[in-house]
């Protein structure tokens, strides 16, 4: 196995950690953001996480909070 080898799986765990943890999701909402209209402002990580947990507690399919 050659260090490119070993590269390649390594950045194909780092991609499937990231996409089950959803710390790609703001990624994606930037570049959808940027795409829509290039001049309007971008919420922040920390806006665009407090916006996720809010819809997220606030729709009852998406699960329930015991706490």
């Amino acid at each position: 196995m050659t260090l490119t080898d070993v590269r390649r799986a390594a950045g194909r765990i780092r991609w499937y950690v990231r996409e089950l943890t959803g710390e790609s999701a703001y990624d994606r909402y930037v570049a959808h953001a940027r795409s829509c209209d290039p001049g309007a402002p971008v919420m922040t990580r920390r806006q665009f996480e407090r916006s996720r947990t809010d819809a997220r507690e606030a729709d009852p399919r998406e699960g329930f909070r015991c706490c």
